[in-house]
């Protein structure tokens, strides 16, 4: 059933049973501080929450994302002309490969990554495009006391190298024709969420490469099983874009995946990334 605030008639439906809501009765380019509490509970009860029909300028963009945290530049991406902290995510007409089009959480592969993360849609293709999210509370909550035991004793190493080896990353050239040096992060294979209190799973096939003091080798079906387990139908959503639609996901809980299925057609977002902390 979904949740309505007295004050200032806002609305949250969820779209799935393990995570994401739908946010109605809101104009984000006017947010009182009840409204901006409530969207942040929304946020980490749902792991993603969605706006539609917000057609936010930049300034306006940036103005409500740092309503949630504090937005940073995005390593190896040039911000977008006058507004360094807002990224284009673009797929033009005639490319095949998309931007981070495997399932991640945002740059695991530095010290501190991202608490979140804000995309806004400008130009949706006509059809496809979509993105999924995955609850890695729920992909923990899910495993075995046992595996849940083991994997509290581990630490993964996260690499850039790895994403760029994918060749569906565009986060690894922060200007075109210079390589940047890889980044490689140590955090726990299990987060405790820094707001909740919750435990998830902090590993993806995108950036983590093996498990501290294993080798490849060793941790390659440990991993593979865990990358396999966290994606599982039933701890997913899948959110259909419109211009002006929004996502604001929780980096710390949740992975996302956008499906690279419209070849041919444009699709142009604007994104933020608000600064996180230390995993632990």
């Amino acid at each position: 059933m979904a949740t309505i605030m007295q004050n200032g008639h806002l609305e949250v439906k969820k779209i799935s049973g393990s995570i994401g809501a739908e946010v109605h009765g809101v104009d984000l380019r006017n947010l009182d501080e009840s409204k901006i509490k409530y969207i942040r509970q929304a946020l980490l009860d749902n792991k993603v929450v969605f706006f539609r029909d917000q057609d936010l300028s930049s300034e306006q963009f940036l103005k409500f994302s740092a309503q949630f945290g504090q937005p940073i530049e995005y390593p190896f991406v040039k911000g977008i002309d006058n507004f360094p902290h807002i990224i284009h995510v673009l797929k033009r007409e005639h490319e095949t490969t998309n931007f981070g089009g495997v399932w991640h959480c945002d740059t695991l592969y530095l010290d501190e990554p991202p608490m979140g993360t804000i995309l806004l849609a400008k130009e949706i293709p006509p059809h496809g495009g979509d993105t999924l999210f995955a609850n890695q509370v729920a992909a923990y909550d899910a495993l075995s006391d046992g595996l849940k035991a083991t994997l509290s004793t581990l630490t993964g190493v996260n690499t850039s190298a790895k994403a760029d080896a994918s060749k569906t990353r565009e986060d690894r050239i922060k200007d075109s024709g210079h390589k940047t040096e890889d980044l490689v992060s140590y955090h726990p294979a299990v987060r405790t969420h820094p707001e909740t209190g919750r435990k998830s799973l902090y590993v993806n096939t995108a950036h983590t490469e093996r498990f501290d003091g294993w080798t490849k080798e060793e941790s390659a079906p440990l991993l593979q099983f865990l990358f396999e387990h966290q994606v599982k139908p039933e701890f997913t959503c899948r959110f259909r874009w419109e211009p002006g639609s929004i996502a604001f996901w929780d980096n710390r809980a949740a992975l996302h995946n956008p499906i690279n299925d419209y070849h041919g057609h444009k699709r142009s977002m604007h994104r933020i990334t608000l600064a996180g902390d230390k995993p632990r």
